[in-house]
C-alpha cells in the first residue's frame, strides 16, 4: 500500500480524499493556488504545496508542476478528484512515466471514454443502446443542418466532444437556434476541453437523467453499486441527486447494470467510474462515461455502505476489490443537494463572496463534505460549489423530511446560496411525485419568489461568543516556517491576515505532527433606468449585437463567464443600443455597464 499520496485538486473533493487516506494511515500531500493558501484542504492534509497564481491554467492545470510537487514530496500516487486534470490522458501517461501511480483508469480507457464520439462508437460496436445521432465529429452549422435534415429533426442537442459536466451543451429547438447552438458548443470544448470538435444527439425533451456507478479492478473484475437519478438540473448541470432512482425498479435496475459494466469491461476500466444514461419511455440510452469519481458518489456511498475513494485507491495499488456484485445490497434512500453560491432568484447567477458565520447540520443520516468554513473566501476563479449536503433514512419519504430538517439548520453568513432554492423544490408536490421538475425550474417567476434579502455583514457587537473559531497558518521566519494557531472570531481582519501568511514562492511544506489539525465548528442583467449592468464579476465571452442595434426586451446582449458557468445577459428592455462600452476578453465586476439602451423616441 502507498505511503503517501498527493491529492491533485482543490475545495470538497480534496478534503474527502483527504479523509480516506487518514482512515488508511495514508499521508497526504495538498497542492494549492495563490487564492487557495488558507484553503481547508491545504489546512487538513500533512504538507502543502504551492501551484503558482489563482488561475487554474496558472496552478491547478499545470501538469509539468504537479508531477514536479509529486516527486518533491515523495507521493508515490495522485489522486486527482473530479474535473481540473482529473480525465486527462496526457496527465496520466506524465504520471506512468514519472513512476508515479494514477489512481484512476489508464490512458487508453481515458482516451476511449473521453471522446464523446468515439466513447459511442465503442458502446455502438459492443451491442449498447445509444441516443440517436452522430458518432463522428460535425464539421459545421451546415453539415449540422444536412444531418439533422436527414433523420436526427429538432429538438437536437449540440454536444462538445471532449465535453462533461453540463460543459459544450446547448440544444436547439428549432432551425433558427442552430447556429447560435452549435457556436456556444464548440466554443466551450475549445474553452474546458482544448478540442472545439461537435456532434448531434436527438435531443429528449424530458428523460430522467439516470446514472450507474461502477468499480473495477486490474484482475478483470467489474462490479456496479446500483443506478443514481440524476434528473434535477440547471444549465444541463446537476443540482440533486438521490439513489435509488424513484423510476427504477430491480429489473430495470439489473438492465441498465449489466450495460454499465459491459460498457466498462469494453475498455478494460480500472477504478471508479459511471455511466451515464438517460431513461424516456422504458428505455435506456448511453449517454457518456465519465472515468473519474463523480461529485454525487455520495448517495451511492450512503445506501450501499461501500467506501468508494478508498475502492479506487485499494485497485490502484493492485488490490482486488473487496466485495462482488452479490455482496451489493441497497438499503434505504440518499439525497445529495448541491450547496453553491448562486442565486436562483436570479436564474442561477453565480454568487461569489466571503462565508460569514459558517454552520453545518448534523444528527443521524446527515453528511456534509464541505470544502469551507468560516471566513473562506468562495471567488469566481473557481467551481460555485463550496459544499454537498446529503442524508440517508430507510425510504425516499423520509429522506425527503431529514433533508428539509437539514437544509432549515444549515447556516452560511453573508453569501448567497442554494439552500432556499433547495428547500423550496424539496417542498413541491413536483419532488413528492417523483418528476423531473423542469417546469420548476424553467420557471422565471417560481425562481424569482425565491429571492433572498440582501446578506447584511455580522455586527461584532453582537456576534455570539460560538462564533469563535481556531485556525492554523504557516509563517516564515529567518527562513524557517511555523505552524501558527489562532483561536478568536472569524472576522473579516483574520481572513485578511490569513491570506497575507504563507510563502511567497515554490513548496510550503508543512512538518508538523499528522493529526494537529485546524478545526472548524445567467440571467438578466442588472438594470436602472437605461443602463444594463452586470450582475456578476466575469469575463465577457461573446458580445451579441452593435452599437446603434435596435434590440427587444430579452435579446441577447453578452455571454458574460464566472465560476465556470457561462451567463447570458438580456436587454431589460426595447430600444436601441446607445452604449456598449464592453468587448470580448474584457473583465468586468458586479455593476459595470455592458450596455447603455435607450428607449425609441415617442
Amino acid at each position: 500500500m502507498f505511503s503517501k499520496v498527493l491529492v491533485a485538486n482543490r475545495g470538497e473533493i480534496a478534503v474527502r480524499v483527504i479523509r480516506a487516506l487518514e482512515e488508511m494511515s495514508i499521508a497526504s500531500v495538498a497542492v494549492y493556488s495563490e487564492l487557495d493558501r488558507d484553503a481547508l484542504h491545504v489546512r487538513r492534509a500533512d504538507e502543502a504545496y504551492l501551484l503558482g497564481p489563482g488561475p487554474a491554467a496558472e496552478s491547478y492545470l499545470k501538469i509539468e508542476r504537479m508531477i514536479e510537487v509529486a516527486k518533491e514530496s515523495g507521493a508515490e500516487a495522485l489522486h486527482p478528484g473530479y474535473g481540473f486534470l482529473a480525465e486527462n490522458a496526457a496527465f496520466v501517461r506524465a504520471c506512468d512515466e514519472a513512476g508515479i501511480v494514477f489512481i484512476g483508469p489508464s490512458a487508453e480507457a481515458i482516451d476511449a471514454m473521453g471522446s464523446k464520439t468515439r466513447a459511442r462508437e465503442l458502446m455502438q460496436q459492443a451491442g449498447v443502446p445509444i441516443v440517436p445521432g452522430t458518432i463522428e465529429p460535425v464539421a459545421d452549422v451546415d453539415a449540422a443542418r444536412e444531418l439533422i435534415a436527414d433523420g436526427i429533426g429538432y429538438p437536437v442537442a449540440v454536444k462538445a466532444a471532449g465535453g462533461g459536466g453540463g460543459k459544450g451543451f446547448r440544444v436547439a429547438l428549432a432551425e433558427e437556434e442552430l447556429e447560435s447552438a452549435f457556436e456556444g458548443a464548440a466554443r466551450e470544448g475549445e474553452k474546458f476541453f482544448s478540442d472545439p470538435t461537435v456532434y448531434l444527439e436527438r435531443y429528449l425533451p424530458d428523460p430522467r437523467h439516470v446514472e450507474v456507478q461502477v468499480l473495477a479492478d486490474r484482475a478483470g473484475n467489474v462490479i456496479h453499486l446500483g443506478e443514481r437519478d440524476c434528473s434535477i438540473q440547471r444549465r444541463h448541470q446537476k443540482l440533486i441527486e438521490e439513489s435509488p432512482a424513484p423510476q427504477v425498479d430491480q429489473r430495470l435496475r439489473e438492465r441498465i447494470g449489466k450495460i454499465a459494466t459491459d460498457a466498462a469491461a469494453a475498455v478494460d476500466y480500472v477504478g471508479a467510474g459511471t455511466i451515464e444514461g438517460l431513461l424516456a419511455d422504458g428505455e435506456y440510452y448511453f449517454l457518456e462515461m465519465n472515468t473519474r469519481v463523480q461529485v454525487e458518489h455520495c448517495v451511492t456511498e450512503m445506501t450501499t455502505g461501500i467506501d468508494i475513494v478508498r475502492e479506487g485507491i485499494l485497485v490502484a495499488a493492485g488490490e482486488p476489490l473487496s466485495v462482488t456484485q452479490e455482496e451489493v445490497v441497497l438499503r434505504g434512500h440518499a439525497i445529495e443537494c448541491r450547496i453553491n453560491a448562486e442565486d436562483a432568484a436570479k436564474n442561477f447567477a453565480p454568487a461569489p463572496g466571503r462565508i460569514g458565520a459558517y454552520r453545518e447540520p448534523a444528527g443521524p443520516g446527515v453528511r456534509v463534505d464541505s470544502g469551507v468554513g468560516p471566513g473562506s473566501e468562495i471567488t469566481p476563479m473557481y467551481d460555485p460549489m463550496l459544499a454537498k449536503l446529503i442524508v440517508w433514512d430507510v425510504d425516499r419519504e423520509r429522506a425527503t423530511a431529514r433533508m428539509l430538517r437539514a437544509l432549515s439548520e444549515y447556516e452560511i453568513g453573508e453569501l448567497r446560496t442554494l439552500v432556499p432554492f433547495h428547500t423550496a423544490l424539496l417542498a413541491s408536490e413536483q419532488w413528492r411525485k417523483g418528476e423531473t421538475c423542469r417546469d420548476l425550474i424553467d420557471d422565471r417567476a417560481w425562481l424569482k419568489s425565491l429571492a433572498q434579502p440582501k446578506p447584511e455583514p455580522a455586527d461584532d457587537a453582537d456576534a455570539p461568543e460560538a462564533a469563535a473559531v481556531e485556525q492554523q497558518y504557516t509563517v516564515e521566519v529567518s527562513g524557517r516556517r511555523f505552524d501558527v494557531k489562532v483561536i478568536g472570531a472569524a472576522t473579516q481582519g483574520m481572513a485578511s491576515a490569513a491570506a497575507g501568511n504563507g510563502t511567497s514562492a515554490g513548496a510550503s511544506a508543512r512538518p508538523r505532527p499528522r493529526r494537529e489539525r485546524a478545526s472548524a465548528g445567467g440571467g438578466a442583467g442588472g438594470a436602472g433606468g437605461d443602463t444594463l449592468a452586470s450582475p456578476m464579476q466575469g469575463t465577457v465571452l461573446k458580445v451579441a449585437v452593435e452599437q446603434g442595434a435596435s434590440v427587444e426586451e430579452g435579446a441577447l446582449i453578452a455571454v458574460v463567464e464566472a465560476m465556470k458557468m457561462e451567463n447570458e445577459i438580456t436587454a431589460h428592455k426595447a430600444g436601441t443600443v446607445a452604449e456598449l462600452p464592453i468587448a470580448v476578453g474584457a473583465s468586468v465586476s458586479s455593476g459595470d455597464t455592458l450596455a447603455v439602451i435607450t428607449s425609441p423616441a415617442a
